[in-house]
């Protein structure tokens, strides 16, 4: 049986109202469970994905900003108060290893590996492109803990699959993936667990539910025919 680093999140009964709680994904839930190796949350823009999995990455002894739990910077404080709020469920096995790679920070964690002389793929981060530094840096992970923040901002969607591929190498070696995306290419992960967030709060729901893929799918039937509608309403 699979053993989760992380087995879940609790969230301390809180009476705030101000930001993030002011979310109502984030105000409402009281669990989630981590139960399968890939764990997925899925949401509109604004839904709070972000927050969680920032949360989630600091009370875990991740940097706010990215990288490794030996990554010590800090380029602008706007880390909310989520992280003090929640309980991390924690299994019988601990992570030697781990990273939150985060693509609204992405800029200032390359900066600081660019300072400490950390090099990916034998090259140095600023040398590559977004896309091809995010990947490099993938491709050096060992068996671990990695909470990911919308990764597919700088994948195309071949890269996209082959970070499926890579995630699944890292699974089979007792990996834990906690990940925040947009992508219906990443949510397709066989067996992953996919939370929803929405204005009543964290849900789970299967894979052909999510919006997201129900869009995109209604989209690639017949592009033509819903643009049109769409354009013209």
């Amino acid at each position: 049986m699979y053993e989760s680093f992380i087995r879940g999140v609790r969230l301390k009964k809180i009476d705030e109202v101000l930001y993030p709680f002011s979310i109502p994904a984030v105000r409402d839930f009281e669990s989630i469970d981590f139960n399968k190796p890939v764990t997925f949350f899925v949401g509109e823009n604004g839904a709070g994905k972000s927050t969680l999995i920032e949360s989630i990455a600091v009370a875990a002894g991740f940097n706010a900003e990215g990288g490794t739990k030996n990554y010590n910077f800090s380029s602008l404080d706007t880390t909310s108060s989520l992280d003090e709020k929640l309980t991390l469920v924690r299994g019988a096995r601990r992570e030697k290893y781990g990273y939150f790679l985060r693509a609204e920070s992405f800029y200032t964690t390359a900066n600081y590996a660019e300072t400490q002389n950390i090099l990916f793929n034998d090259t140095h981060i600023h040398e590559q492109s977004h896309g091809e530094a995010f990947f490099s840096i993938i491709k050096e992970f060992r068996p671990g803990l990695f909470i990911f923040d919308e990764p597919e901002s700088a994948l195309s969607p071949q890269r996209q699959l082959a970070l499926l591929v890579a995630m699944h190498d890292l699974v089979k070696q007792g990996s834990q993936f906690i990940i925040a995306t947009h992508s219906p290419l990443l949510l397709a992960y066989p067996g992953a667990s996919i939370y929803q967030l929405t204005s009543s709060g964290v849900d789970k729901v299967e894979y052909d539910d999510v919006e997201h893929v129900t869009i995109t799918r209604d989209f690639l039937d017949d592009p033509a025919r819903y643009t049109q509608r769409l354009l013209k309403e």
